[in-house]
């Protein structure tokens, strides 16, 4: 480490003031009670004895700081060697106090930062113990109770590996959307961009989900009837499965005899805006920073009844976030939701 003075001759003037007036003050006693005052001596005595405290005490000062700053420097570099070890030492308290400062900040939100990532942790850990553990407890008893046996019984034994077959189906969704979420955030997934049109995929996935709709008498409609093409550039498949994700939220949190409406608007620099907006019992203001959580839901056992991996929003977010785009929501609770997503538009 290099020194670095900044000089700050303050108190060593004041110092140096000090001792030259005492020590001339002396010498002038000495001199009246013995000798004959002579100011022309008094004067250089003064200004000698000056030059020599202010260089004295400015050296030794300056090393006795030195020795205790870096120290201190050597002490806080254990904690981050990059930060510190690579600064020169300064001898100037207000510039050691802004570092050190800035070095207790920059700890300060880096200790809170491993907090928050630890307690996400440790819920996703949470979460994904509960999501696997529900469908093999599930599979385990229609198995277990086949193999204890009920496999005698023919339509026991239909019906219990129909159900234990849902249950490894959920499993394998759960893994799946797993997968999928670890690359893209690896970004080892690759999107294949082809012009499509966004009208077709919608209409694809209001087919697809017709049926399920239908359960709680909901209406997939567009906002309007729209005659012409819209073309995008994007991944037809990934962007099919983020409008599948989207309508079956609403689906599924949606109210009897509701309705669920998608509009595609024009957006400035090229692009457009889908959004996908339900009537359904809406998101309290608190939960919305989250809802694209792994695992994250807003009726932790009405969520699980409906089924589901609870990935499919955080699917969403990082699908449109891999093209680039954004994505946002809106929600009034009591009211409903409005899912909202940009894509670029095709030349």
């Amino acid at each position: 480490m290099s020194i670095n003075f900044k000089k700050s001759y303050k108190f060593a003037i004041k110092s140096s003031f000090y001792v030259t007036l005492f020590a001339t003050g002396l010498v002038a006693v000495l001199l009246y009670l013995f000798f004959e005052i002579n100011y022309q001596f008094l004067a250089l005595f003064g200004l000698a004895t000056l030059c020599f405290s202010f260089f004295v005490l400015q050296f030794r000062v300056e090393k006795f700081i030195y020795k205790r700053v870096k120290k201190i420097y050597d002490d806080v570099s254990l904690l981050d060697s990059t930060t510190l070890r690579n600064q020169p030492i300064t001898t100037d308290m207000a510039t050691l106090t802004q570092d050190v400062q800035k070095f207790a900040r920059e700890k300060k939100i880096e200790i809170e930062t491993l907090k928050i990532r630890e307690e996400y942790r440790r819920e996703f850990l949470g979460n994904v113990s509960h999501e696997l553990k529900t469908p093999l407890f599930t599979v385990q008893g229609y198995l277990s109770t086949l193999l204890d046996g009920a496999m005698n019984d023919k339509t026991i034994r239909k019906k219990y590996l129909e159900r234990a077959e849902k249950g490894v189906e959920r499993l394998i969704h759960i893994v799946k959307d797993l997968d999928m979420i670890t690359k893209l955030e690896a970004g080892d997934l690759n999107l294949d961009f082809t012009r499509f049109n966004i009208v077709d995929v919608v209409q694809n996935v209001f087919d697809l989900l017709e049926m399920k709709a239908d359960e709680k008498n909901i209406m997939l409609m567009f906002d309007m009837k729209y005659t012409k093409p819209i073309m995008v550039w994007a991944d037809e498949e990934k962007i099919q499965q983020v409008l599948t994700n989207l309508v079956m939220n609403s689906i599924k949190h949606g109210k009897e005899n509701g309705t669920t409406e998608i509009s595609i608007e024009d957006l400035v620099n090229n692009k457009i805006i889908v959004r996908v907006t339900d009537n359904g019992e809406g998101i309290q203001k608190q939960y919305i920073p989250r809802l694209f959580e792994r695992f994250f839901r807003v009726d932790k056992s009405g969520a699980r009844s409906e089924g589901g991996s609870g990935l499919g929003l955080s699917i969403v977010k990082h699908i449109i976030e891999a093209h680039h785009q954004k994505i946002y929501v809106e929600s009034k609770y009591g009211y409903g939701s409005e899912f909202s997503f940009t894509l670029e538009k095709a030349e």
